[in-house]
């Protein structure tokens, strides 16, 4: 399958209909001599929930990286809710929710104490943030520790705080790199419902992931990186195409099929030799 599988005209800003919730073009990051984002051109449709997907080194971090504003591309433009990111931070960072890869928290603020910070440092009145933080936490189930320290929260804690931090100012878009990694299914459950229940109300969500199977039960489209490109973009049927699943084109796309097919580890089992 070719790179760029899909078109994206149907994503949105043809014919009249709405600007793209997001839009890439000619993306590229280097870091010294290796290519970490190779030219990618990306068209996000508004109102969907938005896979992702690559393996290991993919480039799914860098471009989620520099789409949000929190790394510098080498070249190309990124335009979010139809405001270039660089040119126009501040009307990007009002609309968009970020849950980065290595969540970095306050880790000596409650989990109330630090909503109440990230209100305060949006510029929202301090009594719709403490309204708005009472419901989250509640909805998230950190209403019985929300006066412990974010240090002592185990990972999805710590990922549903982090949430909750992102959603406070209800973004437009929510860019969430691995959301679901390292958490226990209680805590996925939860966190999959709230943004289900987000999408649901016309925002944007677009996260990263390797794992085929939540892609393709959550996501209403999906963007499949390999090696710095992307591969394929659309629906996941789209994407599919003939596969019987997403994970088996995911695997084509990515040519993990070819590698596996060359191991030789026939000196491996049947005891030590």
């Amino acid at each position: 399958m070719p790179d760029q599988a899909v078109g994206t005209e149907e994503a949105g800003g043809a014919h009249g209909a709405p600007p793209a919730a997001v839009r890439v073009e000619g993306l590229w990051k280097r870091f010294g001599e290796q290519v970490a984002v190779a030219g990618i051109d990306l068209e996000l449709p508004a109102g969907q929930f938005i896979g992702l997907v690559g393996p290991n080194g993919a480039g799914k971090t860098t471009t989620l990286s520099m789409v949000t504003g929190l790394l510098r591309p080498d070249q190309g433009t990124v335009l979010v809710g139809g405001h270039d990111v660089w040119r126009d931070p501040v009307a990007v960072k009002a609309r968009i929710g970020v849950l980065p890869e290595g969540l970095r928290l306050f880790e000596r603020l409650s989990g109330r104490e630090l909503l109440a910070y990230t209100g305060r440092l949006r510029g929202m009145p301090g009594d719709e943030v403490d309204k708005r933080a009472t419901q989250l936490l509640d909805v998230l189930d950190l209403a019985g520790a929300q006066h412990k320290l974010v240090v002592d929260y185990s990972t999805g804690m710590r990922k549903k705080i982090g949430l909750a931090a992102a959603l406070l100012h209800n973004p437009e878009i929510l860019f969430l790199d691995e959301p679901f990694e390292g958490v226990d299914p209680v805590s996925a459950q939860t966190i999959r419902g709230v943004l289900e229940r987000y999408t649901g109300s016309g925002a944007t969500v677009v996260f990263s992931s390797h794992v085929m199977e939540l892609v393709e039960s959550l996501c209403d489209w999906v963007a499949v990186m390999a090696a710095g490109r992307v591969r394929a973009q659309g629906t996941p049927a789209e994407v599919r195409g003939g596969a019987p699943t997403l994970q088996s084109a995911f695997l084509e796309l990515v040519g993990a099929n070819e590698r596996a097919a060359g191991q030789n580890l026939d000196w491996l089992g049947g005891g030590a030799r």
